[in-house]
């Protein structure tokens, strides 16, 4: 699965960052007998390795989740940048432990996430900010 998923963004990077309909389709199919062969070895096995399988079953079921970036361009092939917008928590609880209050923790949440955000849409920061202290609303200093 890892090779197929590998050399699957290798083409959609190939192509623009989407696949005509029919090649898509093409990749599902390798995916769909991938996951099918998967599931019948594990099925053959003793003890049934439960997790692995419901994860096989959950590939099945997710497929078009799974491989939307075939298709569309603005969907990422991974979620790294999901990771690491979660990380800089997890970095901050362990450096001081916990949040003190709840509302310490929302606001860093909600300082994260706007600075994530701004990231995304190429702004800088630091002025992005400054014009959201005085007032101005995210959506005006997004345009």
């Amino acid at each position: 699965m890892t090779t197929f998923l590998l050399a699957a963004k290798q083409v959609v990077e190939q192509n623009d960052g989407a696949l005509p309909e029919e090649e898509a389709k093409r990749w599902e199919r390798v995916y769909d007998r991938i996951l099918d062969k998967a599931h019948r070895q594990l099925e053959g096995r003793t003890p049934l390795p439960k997790k692995a399988l419901s994860f096989v079953r959950r590939l099945q079921k997710r497929m078009e989740e799974a491989l939307r970036f075939l298709r569309e361009a603005h969907v990422p092939f991974d979620n790294n940048q999901a990771e690491r917008d979660l990380r800089m928590i997890k970095v901050k609880q362990n450096i001081s432990g916990t949040f003190r209050q709840e509302e310490f923790a929302q606001s860093f949440c909600i300082t994260s996430s706007i600075v994530s955000t701004l990231t995304k849409h190429d702004k800088p920061i630091w002025d992005s900010l400054c014009l959201l202290l005085m007032g101005e609303t995210i959506d005006n200093v997004l345009s």
